[in-house]
């Protein structure tokens, strides 16, 4: 270049191992900061391959950046060399580009040869040209025509690099070679795991060669598979390196669809410059519920739907479940917990019906990568600008066909810590479960009416409850079961369900009501030739088999092998000859800041009217001295009088309140369960509305209904966990449970300083502030206090 020319050329250099998405926004930033009229020449596209090992990606670079640089009138020049990539990729970048054509280099001359010209034509413009001295002669007579072509060679289509990868991988395999094999799981580790460093470590430990091309082999597109796949994949490798201790555990059939086909599935359907502004501060939740809508209507290429009817083929007409599996997903530090989606797919009908109900239900799952809750559940753990992009899992669903019905026997969550134990006798390190009979959606969700098994595993029998007459309404009453001939997930009444044969004894999971017996004795209720009341307890199960030290030992291998307490979803069969049969379907780190150690709890002259004062448990948190300045109660009385829609508004103004008041020093005091999605059985909350809170308190108001629930395990609890918030349980009517809600409500009401647009929920919602409230808890003692220091503060607020 001459040095003026040189002088007005500017070299960017960007690193393609960032990903797909960073560099492309990286360089369409540089391309929209040059402006119109620039000239762009850019390297090989065939150099980006080393780097994202995919076709799929390269055209989808193509198809975002091309389009961009021709709206912005500009000259640009992409060269990629032949036979290296797909014909489905030179297809779309043929349909993509204004211009295509081939360079050849045949006896020492130079040859350029016009495919696709957008919008101009002339006699000769699709003849080869041959350049002699700086012009281009058109080639026009057949004889030298076909001269030319006779040396130019034309290949079969060649595969996608990511098929030349894996294949590579195979011969080594196949070989022998240590060295090889190690290189090519060093390679396909980036390619399909790809985790942070604590989770890319135990894959470079427990993930063989052989594992990592089994994963090859059943993933649709390209791509990593998602930390949901490599916790569950992980988790089972860790268990397979002592098969005889753990010969009990299913097998597992699973597909996964890679994170580059998330991308493609944009890209296709037109939405990229929306995803791009999704990445800015100014339209990150704006931009973010567009595409929550868009996702669940595009169409996916014709390519990828004949690998999800190959699939589809695979698993017949057997249940499947499709599963998120994003990228930040069940890692160490962030759980994700409930904030994407899981469909089920009953997979009954024609071919046809069965993959329309497939592409739904991928659908789903990719727009809950944009839902309010992700979003703010990524900002508010500073992962918005981390690369989000959504995998997917699929299963075939553990269980068996009961009459019309496809169920497991029983399901449930593990941890390996019991970190909220609820009786002083309790070892934590002994890990605890939830159980329910059906799917597992029952022990994960905050179910109306329900409540799953509480199991400490090292005293599977003991229960949380004190008082047996508690033990009927605290239990199962429904199932969560899948209807074939409906194709849909239905929710069976026990009742109903136990009069099933399963192939299996129902008294391993049921068992007479004694107490409810007793009483209509006692009332003279019982009618003769009636079935006695049943209760879901798992007492057979729990007693006579050895599935609490199945679950036992499993959570402590794991959690061994993670250095981490860890967090696993599972399913229980029996096997016709009564043998238990565990299916491991999920395994993340559980995020916990552990029980902490003992804290002095405050002698009587301390501590002035206690608000709250539990002796026999019922919290969850750990060992703590948390002072609060705020506490925030929902008058249950108020709230029983509301209808639907003022109680949706009582939870929108929590969530305002939430933040406004200072993170981590506030405590919500209210009826029933938050969090729940029926109003009538609390305050229908979403979490991000509550995170900032120190303590969530759940109280009982018997005049509507509402009662709190330990839901330890749940999606809930995960979310508890993560923020670090502790939580109250206040049973009043139980012994050793004391509630003063004057000492709050008697307080001035500062709901209106701090959102002054509250005014017509002020009788509902009262904001009582407080100078010296501590919140006091201690395991081994099972007592939580909530009280203020000293003599007290005048009920006059002194904030100033």
């Amino acid at each position: 270049l001459s040095e003026e020319l040189a002088a007005r050329v500017t070299v960017h250099e960007l690193n393609a191992n960032i990903g797909f998405e960073g560099f492309t926004t990286a360089l369409h930033q540089q391309i929209a900061h040059a402006g119109v009229g620039a000239y762009w020449v850019f390297d090989s596209l065939t150099d980006l391959q080393p780097a994202w090992y995919s076709d799929l990606i390269v055209q989808n670079f193509f198809r975002v950046t091309c389009p961009y640089l021709y709206e912005l009138d500009t000259v640009a020049y992409f060269a990629m060399l032949r036979n290296r990539h797909t014909f489905a990729t030179i297809a779309a970048i043929r349909e993509t580009t204004q211009v295509l054509f081939d360079l050849h280099r045949v006896d020492d001359e130079h040859y350029i040869h016009p495919v696709k010209v957008f919008d101009r034509y002339s006699p000769t413009m699709y003849f080869p040209h041959r350049i002699t001295n700086g012009e281009a002669v058109a080639i026009t007579s057949s004889e030298a025509s076909a001269r030319l072509f006779a040396k130019l060679a034309h290949n079969l289509n060649p595969p996608d690099y990511w098929r030349v990868v894996v294949d590579q991988a195979n011969d080594a395999l196949l070989s022998g070679s240590s060295d090889a094999q190690e290189e090519s799981r060093r390679l396909l580790l980036r390619m399909l795991v790809g985790a942070d460093e604590r989770m890319g470590e135990l894959c470079k430990t427990y993930l063989t060669l052989a594992d990592l091309l089994g994963i090859a082999t059943r993933e649709i597109g390209t791509g990593l598979v998602g930390g949901k796949t490599v916790g569950m994949l992980v988790a089972r490798a860790i268990l397979a390196t002592e098969p005889e201790r753990f010969d009990y555990l299913e097998a597992h059939d699973s597909f996964y669809l890679g994170a580059d086909l998330f991308y493609t599935y944009i890209v296709n359907n037109g939405w990229w410059r929306i995803r791009t502004a999704q990445r800015t501060p100014e339209q990150y939740f704006t931009a973010g519920a567009e595409l929550h809508e868009l996702l669940g209507t595009g169409r996916f290429p014709e390519p990828v739907r004949e690998q999800f009817r190959q699939m589809l083929e695979h698993f017949g007409q057997s249940p499947i479940i499709v599963r998120s599996s994003s990228l930040l997903e069940d890692n160490y530090g962030n759980a994700f917990a409930g904030k994407y989606d899981s469909m089920f797919c009953a997979n009954q009908g024609t071919p046809e019906e069965r993959l329309a109900a497939f592409e739904n239900a991928v659908r789903v799952v990719y727009a809950s990568s944009m839902s309010p809750d992700a979003l703010a559940y990524r900002r508010d753990r500073g992962l918005a600008d981390s690369d989000e992009q959504m995998a997917v899992l699929v299963q075939r669903v553990s269980g068996d066909h009961h009459g019309t019905l496809f169920f497991p026997h029983a399901a449930g969550v593990g941890n390996s810590s019991n970190l909220y134990v609820y009786d002083p006798s309790i070892d934590s390190t002994a890990g605890m479960v939830r159980l329910v009979v059906g799917l597992g959606t029952r022990a994960v969700d905050r179910t109306v009416q329900d409540y799953a098994r509480i199991v400490a595993l090292d005293k599977p029998t003991r229960r949380w409850l004190a008082d047996p007459a508690d033990l009927g309404r605290f239990s199962q009453h429904n199932a969560d079961v899948l209807c074939l001939p409906t194709n849909s997930l239905r929710t069976i009444p026990m009742a109903e369900l136990a009069e099933m044969d399963i192939g299996t004894d129902w008294s391993l999971f049921i068992s007479p009501d004694h107490e409810t017996i007793r009483r209509l004795r006692e009332l003279g209720a019982r009618r003769p030739g009636t079935r006695n009341p049943r209760v879901v307890d798992f007492d057979t199960l729990l007693c006579r088999t050895p599935v609490p030290t199945m679950l036992r030992e499993m959570l402590a291998c794991l959690s061994a092998a993670y250095d981490y307490p860890v967090d696993v979803e599972f399913t229980l069969n029996f096997t016709a000859a009564g043998q238990p049969r565990l299916n491991l379907v999920q395994c993340r780190p559980l995020q916990t800041r552990g029980l902490g150690p003992a804290v002095p709890m405050p002698t009587p002259d301390r501590v002035h009217n206690p608000v709250i004062q539990l002796n026999n448990g019922g919290f969850m948190g750990g060992n703590v001295r948390l002072p609060l300045e705020f506490v925030v109660m929902v008058r249950p009385e108020a709230y029983l009088a509301m209808g639907s829609q003022d109680r949706h508004a009582v939870a929108r103004l929590i969530g305002e309140l939430n933040q406004v008041l200072p993170d981590g020093r506030f405590m919500l005091v209210g009826p029933g369960r938050w969090g729940t999605s029926t109003q009538s059985l609390g305050i229908p909350v979403r979490f991000t509305e509550v995170n900032h809170a120190g303590v969530l308190c759940e109280i009982t108001y018997s005049a509507g209904g509402f009662l709190p629930e330990l839901s330890y395990g749940s999606h809930f609890f995960q979310d508890l966990v993560e923020s670090g918030c502790f939580y109250l349980a206040v049973f009043d009517e139980r012994p050793g449970v004391e509630f003063n809600p004057s000492l709050i409500l008697d307080r001035p009401n500062e709901l209106l300083d701090l959102v002054p647009t509250a005014g017509s929920l002020a009788d509902a919602v009262h904001v009582a502030w407080f100078e010296h409230l501590v919140l006091w808890s201690d395991i081994d003692s099972q007592r939580a206090v909530l009280a203020e220091l000293g003599p007290g503060t005048p009920a006059q607020s002194a904030r100033a």
